[in-house]
């Protein structure tokens, strides 16, 4: 059978995108395509997301799917984005559990009018209990342990975690997993993600107050510059360690002035979800095991900056 292809079709939507693109599989023949939506917490112009949105366009395209993309840094919003998805009868829907308790009800309607529902990047804990298909992302648990670890080789004896956004149960459990590996003095330092000069005065204050901070750690790299200058303007010797990858990440770690960054793979995660959906509606398959699809925790240093730096210059990684 020949190869069937479609033009890129690109619309925009209130919050999101819309993207049919791709090729019918061999055997698939001209069955009607299949409309699927991933809703997610992204906040506006974070670069971890615009590569989380470009794994799940390049698995659109590859499968064959209309992609809606759609997202909202509130609880309340990203649960009547999902009401909404299922209201335009999508077949499946991807969405990161940030906020379960709010999103406990939109999802539940959604599976009541039989449309699979996957997870990503945010829920490793309540998929389950959701009843989702699946789940690919990281265990942010294990890989907070994983950084309590390298802080105890490095020999840090007092750290501060910097998290931007206090009710996101992801971000908690970065900070609950380093508590729990790392064996020195550990705070947690509470800022508004929205607001980057105040997160920057929050942490200065905190470094002056507190000399004997030794490291601090930031929940995004999207934090990492502002963090560089906090500790900077603090005249505080504090290293500095991140979650997630990004080009200026890497330049921060190559410079020096970035110790590590933990790397999730976003690009993984977007594109496991939308494959998920597609092995699902297409053929009846689930993976994982019962298990989640992991995609991280793996450090990245100066060591290997220069082998990441290929990927995040295309914005892929």
């Amino acid at each position: 059978m020949k190869r069937i292809r479609y033009s890129a079709l690109l619309m925009t939507l209130a919050g999101g995108i819309a993207i049919s693109v791709g090729s019918v599989p061999p055997g698939w023949g001209k069955s009607p395509q299949l409309s699927i939506a991933m809703v997610t917490h992204a906040p506006p112009g974070d670069a971890f997301w615009d590569i989380v949105r470009k794994g799940a366009v390049a698995a659109a395209k590859k499968d064959d799917f209309k992609l809606i993309y759609l997202a909202d840094p509130t609880a309340s919003k990203e649960a009547q984005l999902i009401t909404n998805v299922t209201q335009q009868h999508v077949d499946g829907i991807a969405v990161t559990l940030a906020f379960p308790a709010a999103e406990s009800g939109a999802v539940k309607t959604a599976q009541a009018a039989n449309i699979p529902v996957v997870g990503l990047n945010a829920g490793i804990n309540t998929w389950k209990q959701f009843g989702l298909l699946g789940y690919a992302g990281q265990d942010e648990s294990i890989a907070g342990q994983a950084i309590g670890d390298e802080l105890n080789k490095e020999g840090a004896k007092s750290v501060v975690c910097m998290n931007q956004s206090q009710a996101e149960a992801s971000l908690e459990e970065r900070c609950s997993g380093i508590k729990k590996s790392f064996k020195g003095t550990f705070q947690v330092l509470y800022v508004n993600g929205m607001d980057m000069p105040t997160a920057r005065s929050r942490m200065v204050a905190k470094l002056q107050q507190d000399g004997s901070v030794d490291y601090v750690v930031s929940l995004s790299s999207s934090f990492a510059s502002t963090l560089v200058d906090a500790i900077s303007q603090a005249g505080s010797k504090a290293k500095l360690g991140t979650f997630d990858v990004n080009a200026q990440a890497i330049s921060l770690i190559k410079s020096g002035k970035l110790q590590w960054a933990i790397d999730q793979q976003p690009f993984v995660e977007g594109y496991e979800a939308v494959d998920m959906l597609w092995l699902y509606l297409t053929n009846g398959n689930t993976v994982g095991g019962g298990g989640p699809v992991l995609t991280g925790p793996a450090f990245v240093t100066k060591a290997n900056a220069d082998t990441v730096a290929k990927f995040t210059n295309r914005g892929t990684r």
